[in-house]
């Protein structure tokens, strides 16, 4: 079955960086774009970064433009969020997605495999 497993996240002052990762198994990962999102406590999950199957282009939310950046190794099966200046906001637990296909996929409903997530937390 189909595994996308999460790792790298921890606590981290504000100002520092991370990198997340995401090993994926049980799925041809080269036919699927993926994504990052992020839930906060009694919040919504909101989408972060994703990026196409061939990692040509990526998207991601205005609050981490400049500051995360999502990139993939298909012959490792992984995808990567890299993220620096890491602000209290971005205080979540992080997940990684899967969808079928060849385009960017912002729409969290397209997703059809995910993570268990990872805690990041920021302090001041």
């Amino acid at each position: 079955q189909v595994q996308l497993v999460e790792s790298g996240g921890g606590l981290v002052q504000a100002g520092g960086s991370l990198r997340l990762s995401c090993a994926a198994s049980g799925l041809t990962f080269s036919s699927f774009a993926m994504g990052w999102f992020r839930q906060a406590p009694g919040k919504e999950r909101e989408f972060v970064a994703a990026i196409t199957f061939n990692g040509g282009s990526a998207y991601y939310v205005e609050s981490v433009k400049g500051r995360f950046t999502i990139s993939r190794d298909n012959d490792k099966n992984t995808v990567y969020l890299q993220m620096n200046s890491l602000k209290r906001e971005d205080t979540a637990v992080y997940y990684c997605a899967a969808a079928l296909g060849f385009r960017l996929v912002v729409n969290r409903r397209e997703y059809r495999h995910w993570g268990q997530g990872t805690q990041v937390t920021v302090s001041s």
